[in-house]
């Protein structure tokens, strides 16, 4: 299990690449909630969304250990930030994505020099693929969660959530495969316990959900929630102990919920987020929390959303 230390020394890794993320406020949002709200930013960190933070853990890693190839398997956020900081170091990449990704993604992926390979539609298809090019080519493959690496480098938001909002009382983290919520646990719980964390999971994509409640990991089948980057079937078998030890709660949105916050950000706020990242603002939009009168961060994940989908995730 990854320590607070780990959390330090990947900060310190990165810095040079990624950027601290500004904490928005909407006077408005903290009153429909009956909290004082702050959103953290992720969805303005380079690429797009906080996985720039562990792929650069991870990778830099990579190459100094000698990897002159990168591989990862990404329908989106992680393709595209392991594209980007392979391109920085100048190490050649190929991102392993679905055969019916959309245009926008791949372009992004080549945008940062990546090369891309369709495979299947699943991620049990794509996994394999992308780590078999990793052995042909005697390179790396880059995991999205479930590696040491990656979630100490997103265990950084927390560092920052903790030394930008001073008092902060609940931090509200989306969870999929839970290396992003592993990381800042870490970080926010070993930094000041008194902190409460809370993950939030869309109700028909609930497999972490399932697995607190029965104490062990719990798969669910193929689900189809507009919050695209929480679509994972199972949590990490490295990150579910992290969430068991020292997560305080978690709570499910509806796609109606995930809709409403999405909009109320784009139309009150000015700013285009993943529904993904959304998840976090609608728990506290509907009252899923006994927070009020506190000071709560919302943890933006991302703010990659193909344009032509917009429309149809407007309330």
């Amino acid at each position: 299990m990854i320590t607070l230390q780990d959390v330090k020394a990947a900060q310190e890794n990165i810095a040079d690449i990624t950027r601290v993320t500004p904490i928005f406020t909407s006077e408005q949002l903290s009153e429909v909630c009956g909290m004082e709200m702050f959103l953290k930013s992720e969805h303005l960190q380079k690429t797009g969304s906080f996985k720039i933070r562990g792929a650069t853990n991870k990778v830099k890693q990579a190459v100094k250990e000698g990897a002159k190839y990168i591989t990862a398997a990404s329908s989106g956020n992680h393709g595209q930030a392991v594209a980007y900081i392979a391109n920085q170091l100048g190490v050649p990449a190929t991102i392993v994505v679905p055969v019916d990704a959309s245009e926008c993604k791949i372009n992004a992926i080549k945008a940062y020099n990546g090369k891309v390979e369709k495979c299947g539609t699943t991620s049990a298809e794509r996994l394999p693929r992308a780590m078999e090019l990793a052995e042909e080519m005697e390179g790396v493959f880059i995991p999205p969660y479930d590696d040491p690496l990656i979630m100490a480098g997103q265990g950084t938001v927390g560092l920052e959530i903790l030394e930008q909002v001073k008092g902060v009382d609940a931090v509200l983290i989306p969870v999929g495969g839970g290396g992003l919520i592993a990381g800042n646990l870490v970080a926010i719980k070993e930094s000041n316990p008194n902190v409460k964390v809370i993950a939030v999971e869309p109700e028909i994509a609930q497999d972490t959900y399932l697995s607190i409640l029965n104490q062990k990991i719990t798969a669910i089948p193929a689900t189809n929630t507009i919050a695209d980057g929480l679509r994972t079937s199972q949590p990490g078998e490295l990150t579910f102990p992290v969430l068991q030890k020292y997560l305080d709660d978690i709570v499910l949105v509806s796609e109606e919920e995930i809709r409403n916050a999405f909009s109320f950000v784009m139309e009150r706020m000015k700013q285009l987020i993943e529904p993904s990242s959304a998840t976090t603002i609608a728990a506290a939009m509907h009252h899923k929390l006994d927070l009020k009168g506190k000071r709560v961060v919302s943890l933006i994940s991302g703010g990659n959303v193909d344009l032509e989908k917009i429309s149809g995730l407007l309330k």
